[in-house]
């Protein structure tokens, strides 16, 4: 009779906060919205291939995504190689990679839907190792280097950000893939120690968080004499390229 009791105050308890519960939500109700989004994007990007892509027609490159700064915005597509690899290339430097370096519109910053658009475009449009997926930029572009690194690590194999910041909230609450492929992710981040533009501690405070969350390779460099312009150093040092082409994603 005592057992008998029990349960049935149980039930009663359990029927009294039932009760409460729907009490608490009588004066709204659960409603859903569903729509569509869509919208045509264009973006133009100069694009390099290896002077022997043709040469071997089974062999799959990697790839180096560049995001220039905002003072190269805009839509004169040459503005885009007025730094960093496509300078380089337009300076007859050769590479082992496809380089893709797009431009983005006046008045805008980077966007994560129209740069992975891209980067799946050439993807399929060439012979593309997509294990070997790399991303850099210099001040808005290292903005989005970080970003798109940390809110997509499980397509890239590394990243290397030059004198920007980031937001690492994003790639943290993130699934849980993705937090783990963060811990893998190369980074190497170059920033001036006197930039009066993008403070360092932009750049070290990005590292900090990423070492405190498990990340295995990250690095900064540090030009102690620099100001903004830390990446006519970073991108003329061969061993940059080097480190990027070593990283890979996948067995």
């Amino acid at each position: 009779m005592k057992r008998v009791t029990i349960v049935l105050v149980l039930m009663l308890q359990l029927l009294d906060k039932s009760a409460k519960a729907d009490e608490m939500d009588k004066h709204q109700t659960v409603q859903r919205y569903d729509f569509n989004v869509r919208k045509t994007q264009q973006v133009n990007y100069l694009l390099y291939l290896p002077n022997s892509y043709e040469e071997d027609s089974k062999k799959a490159w990697p790839v180096v995504l560049f995001l220039h700064g905002a003072g190269e915005r805009g839509t004169n597509i040459w503005k885009v190689a007025t730094h960093g690899p496509p300078k380089l290339v337009r300076e007859g430097r050769e590479f082992p990679f496809i380089l893709i370096s797009p431009q983005c519109p006046e008045g805008s910053t980077w966007s994560r839907e129209v740069l992975l658009g891209l980067l799946d475009f050439v993807c399929k449009e060439h012979r593309v190792d997509t294990n070997r997926l790399y991303v850099t930029g210099l001040s808005m572009g290292g903005y989005g280097a970080w970003d798109l690194g940390l809110s997509h690590p499980e397509k890239f194999a590394a990243i290397a950000p030059i004198c920007g910041g980031g937001d690492y909230i994003t790639g943290l609450l993130s699934s849980r893939d993705r937090a783990n492929a963060i811990k893998t992710l190369g980074v190497w981040a170059f920033h001036g120690a006197k930039d009066p533009v993008v403070p360092l501690s932009e750049s070290q405070r990005m590292v900090d968080l990423l070492k405190k969350h498990g990340a295995q390779d990250v690095k900064l460099t540090i030009y102690p004499e620099a100001e903004h312009n830390s990446w006519t150093q970073a991108y003329d040092d061969p061993e940059l390229y080097r480190w990027m082409l070593g990283h890979r994603r996948g067995k």
